[in-house]
């Protein structure tokens, strides 16, 4: 791929399909979607209205850390608390698919209003090759996947889909967003999905169970940084370990770690994470967490195992 090439194409298709029409740019702040983002505001300016939907399910303090980050790149981000829609949405569901599939109808369901309230006929989103196979191959319904599908977002939520790197692997997607001079800090940054921390929780999902595996996935981040995996990341599962406290037996919280190393994330393969590092996260999130009382890594690589939990 000629990097530099592709970009200028993307922007010409952008202001194309766009023309004099405002737009909006879901931006979550990871590569893919940032690459988008920088694409269309330099494809049609001061139309593209960026927005960060506030699910409730990112990491500690990424929603401030996104809107700085586009701050600093002239590009104004809008944070849109849709927390109470989300949990509402996922309350007392359990089921992987049926949990993936609310998160998608709250998700554009939002964005559909954002739409209407800024009279945009276009959504940016940041789908790429990886999100399609997946999703039309049965594997799991990845949040951003309408048209490949069946769904008419035009028909369902009154706007239409622009996907300028839908194409594109996430190797290549790095190199769009290397090129467009974004930080390193995102063309560089570990993979997240869509539907943020709720892939990372078995069972319920709930404000305080996220909670749990915010905190974990903190350590887990801080604690793997120098070793550069594809992947790291914490998950809650919905079962309780036996631990002891004060000489006394007590049910508390299990915390898996998963760490993986992918080119493309359709296969992967377990970090070998050195044994004082493991040691040292299940120290740190024991300790920091007191409701958890025990921590396991995971070795399965993908396949047969998929490299997020749901």
């Amino acid at each position: 791929m000629k990097v530099r090439e592709f970009i200028e194409n993307k922007i010409a298709d952008i202001k194309k399909t766009v023309g004099d029409e405002p737009a909006i740019s879901a931006l979550s702040g990871g590569v893919d979607s940032s690459a988008c983002t920088v694409l269309a505001h330099r494809a049609i300016g001061g139309k593209l209205k960026v927005i960060f939907i506030d699910d409730g399910l990112m990491r500690e303090g990424e929603p401030q850390q996104v809107r700085d980050t586009f701050g600093k790149l002239g590009i104004t981000v809008d944070i849109v608390n849709a927390q109470d829609e989300f949990f509402g949405a996922l309350a007392g569901k359990l089921d992987p698919e049926e949990k993936r599939k609310a998160f998608r109808q709250t998700f554009y369901s939002v964005f559909s209003r954002e739409v209407r309230n800024s009279r945009a006929r276009f959504l940016i989103q940041g789908t790429i090759a990886a999100d399609i196979i997946e999703t039309k191959g049965g594997v799991k319904t990845q949040h951003n996947i309408l048209e490949q599908i069946g769904i008419d977002p035009e028909k369902g939520f009154g706007f239409k889909v622009v996907e300028p790197i839908k194409e594109l692997f996430k190797p290549g997607v790095r190199r769009v967003a290397k090129e467009l001079e974004l930080p390193e800090s995102i063309y560089r940054r570990m993979p997240f999905p869509g539907p943020g921390l709720m892939a990372r929780v078995l069972g319920e999902v709930t404000p305080e169970r996220v909670a749990i595996v915010r905190k974990a996935t903190v350590v887990v981040e801080q604690e793997i940084r120098k070793l550069a995996p594809f992947q790291a990341f914490a998950v809650l599962l919905n079962d309780m370990g036996t631990g002891i406290e004060g000489g006394r037996r007590k049910f508390g919280h299990i915390i898996i770690i998963r760490s993986v190393e992918s080119r493309d994330a359709m296969r992967a393969r377990p970090t070998p994470v050195p044994w004082e590092v493991l040691m040292k996260m299940s120290r740190r999130i024991v300790k920091e967490i007191p409701s958890v009382t025990r921590v396991a890594y995971e070795l399965t690589p993908k396949p047969p195992a998929t490299i997020e939990y749901i």
